[in-house]
């Protein structure tokens, strides 16, 4: 009998045994990771608030609601993708910059169906940019005449753009948006899973998917794991709305060559004109003690087109004045398996061009097509290969936009040194000859014509351009001896930025094996 208890007692323990090893074995398995406690449950409405909806399960995850992600929430929806969309502050933003969407962006917002969006916010045709020095002015027109009447730029204010395309996301079936702070990526093995995020009422909540997406800004707290950040702020946008202000050309925008740094003025509704005014370094006047009223009254209000003189200086005294640093940097992704970084958390330039939102929009559509063709996105190691191609494929409109925001910048600059001072008039003076010495130029920076090529060309052909008018018709040593600086400060203001964007992928992307990479077979 006693033998018959021992017996039971050591089978017993032995099935104890074996089921606390298997309750041990499944933690190790999902080690880093908690099983997300409820779905979500919220979607913006069409009148900003938030009303229920059942996503129990995505196929991706997108972290940020601004441009970039709201445009590839509502494209990937509308290819049948059941995406959830986790945004810090669904309320409608009020930005400085991301108000100016060049010709090209707008093409490619038409080709992702969401061209509607910047109708009815009040947003104004621009047509191309006047460009004003020392008292002269030039015209530069956008080439649209193969367009569409329809086909142009488009100024707006920011926060109207991004909650139409929120809104318009929203009303697919298969895409949920939710108020809620990302804290965390969710890895297992080296995998992105999901994230981990806060919701508006504090919950603590985790989110799975086969891909996740980060769109989270420029101010992008998930980005170091994903790349390799190397963020650098050259100036400081102050920021002005001048009301009912006539500017010289109407839709245009308007770039004053000012001292130390351009002066932007572009309308961004029927009766409101946004100014920018470039302030170098990272330090600006403080706007609480009055010296950045002063400096705007003092250095640069002197410097701006006498019709716009009044309106400027009502508007410094109305004394909403806003300032936000100016980021740019190059894209430097590492592959991360389940997870990809996109927008002004990917890749930054100086906004003096206005192609941030081209570039973002540029991208979607290569994302896109590169997902169309994939059934199943479970597979994330063979997914992450597959989408290297991403990198190479966006490079031409990328490269071409991002080198001229900087080479541009920092020609455009003020400065000393007489060599720059040549650089700085011929450039004007360039744009000014008409034909293809404008039309090459406008066509790379409105995105009609992404070819860092023809960019390179024009780029010394104004250094060239400058050379010749400082040695003819009779060079001196002095004369020689500048035109021998301008050439190498050109080549040291454009080839630092070609090594950031990658030589190889910005002029020979054919060569690169990633350019060819198929979609992975379902087995």
């Amino acid at each position: 009998m006693a033998d018959s208890y021992v017996l039971g007692w050591i089978l017993c323990s032995v099935m104890a045994l074996v089921a606390l090893c298997g309750v041990v074995l499944r933690r190790q398995k999902w080690k880093g990771i908690s099983m997300r406690t409820e779905p979500v449950k919220t979607v913006l409405t069409r009148n900003g608030e938030c009303g229920s909806a059942d996503a129990s399960h995505a196929d991706i995850i997108i972290v940020g609601a601004g441009v970039a992600g709201s445009a590839l929430a509502h494209t990937l929806g509308k290819d049948g993708r059941r995406v959830q969309v986790i945004e810090r502050d669904l309320s409608e933003p009020d930005r400085i910059v991301g108000e100016l969407l060049q010709p090209g962006g707008y093409l490619k917002l038409i080709e992702l169906g969401l061209e509607d969006c910047v109708e009815e916010i009040d947003a104004q045709q621009v047509f191309g940019y006047a460009l004003f020095k020392d008292g002269k002015h030039t015209q530069l027109s956008y080439p649209l005449e193969k367009f569409h009447s329809d086909v142009s730029g488009r100024s707006f204010h920011n926060g109207r753009f991004i909650q139409r395309m929120r809104e318009k996301s929203a009303s697919l079936p298969n895409v949920h948006l939710e108020q809620g702070t990302v804290t965390s990526l969710l890895e297992e093995k080296g995998i992105i899973r999901g994230v981990q995020y806060k919701t508006k009422d504090g919950r603590e909540l985790t989110a799975f998917a086969s891909l996740t997406i980060v769109c989270d800004g420029c101010f992008s707290n998930l980005r170091r794991s994903l790349c390799n950040p190397k963020v650098d702020i050259p100036s400081s946008f102050v920021g002005l709305v001048l009301e009912n202000c006539h500017l010289p050309y109407s839709n245009h925008g308007h770039v004053i060559l000012a001292d130390p740094s351009p002066i932007l003025f572009y309308p961004i509704s029927s009766t409101e004109t946004r100014c920018l005014v470039d302030v170098p370094g990272q330090k600006v006047p403080s706007i609480a003690n009055g010296e950045m009223a002063n400096y705007l009254k003092t250095i640069v209000a002197p410097q701006v087109p006498p019709e716009i003189y009044d309106s400027f200086v009502a508007a410094v005294d109305k004394g909403n004045i806003r300032t936000m640093p100016n980021r740019s940097m190059p894209a430097a992704p590492h592959p991360t398996p389940g997870a990809l970084l996109m927008g002004d958390a990917f890749n930054m330039r100086h906004p003096l061009t206005g192609g941030g939102m081209t570039v973002a929009l540029s991208d979607i559509v290569v994302l896109r097509d590169l997902l169309r063709p994939l059934h199943d996105l479970n597979d994330a190691p063979m997914l992450c290969k597959y989408l290297e191609s991403f990198y190479t494929l966006r490079k031409p409109v990328a490269s071409t936009i991002n080198t001229l925001a900087g080479a541009l910048y920092k020609v455009f600059c003020a400065s000393p040194d007489q060599a720059r001072k040549e650089m700085r008039q011929a450039c004007f003076d360039y744009l000014s000859l008409g034909g293809v010495c404008s039309a090459g130029p406008i066509s790379l920076l409105s995105g009609l014509n992404p070819r860092p090529l023809s960019l390179v060309l024009h780029f010394f052909a104004v250094a060239i351009y400058s050379l010749g008018r400082l040695l003819l018709p009779f060079p001196s040593p002095k004369r020689i001896w500048i035109g021998a600086r301008l050439i190498s400060g050109a080549s040291g203001i454009i080839f630092p930025i070609i090594k950031a964007e990658g030589v190889r992928q910005m002029f020979f992307p054919a060569t690169v094996p990633a350019y060819y990479r198929a979609p992975p077979t379902v087995k």
